[in-house]
């Protein structure tokens, strides 16, 4: 089964920009579909975004169009979440998932990496 690593969180002022990685290993990434997802302090999780197999279709969460940007690189095994004008409420630890189609839960999840966003 896969396994997943996000990298790139870190402290960033309000307005600066983040690219997350979500980086697979065990199996090859280009089998599933990916999407990010987030947890605030005292919060729920929240999807944010997720792309299809191919990348030709992405979904954005309401809260982060406009400013996040979700890609795969097949190649690299690798989707990155390029975020922009980042907001303190973009506050969270941000986590990965997979799943094998469109139909089933996201099995599969990364341990996170925590974004924090000064104002």
């Amino acid at each position: 089964q896969v396994q997943l690593v996000e990298s790139g969180g870190g402290l960033v002022q309000a307005g600066g920009s983040l690219r997350l990685a979500c980086t697979a290993s065990g199996r090859t990434i280009s089998t599933y579909h990916i999407a990010w997802f987030r947890q605030a302090p005292g919060k729920e999780r929240e999807f944010v975004a997720s792309v299809i197999l191919n990348g030709g279709t992405r979904g954005y969460a309401d809260s982060v169009k406009g400013r996040f940007a979700i890609s795969r690189d097949n190649a690299k095994n690798t989707v990155y979440l390029q975020m922009t004008n980042l907001k303190p409420e973009d506050t969270a630890v941000y986590y990965c998932a997979a799943r094998v189609s469109p139909d089933t839960s996201f099995n599969f999840w990364g341990r996170g990496t925590q974004v924090t966003v000064s104002s």
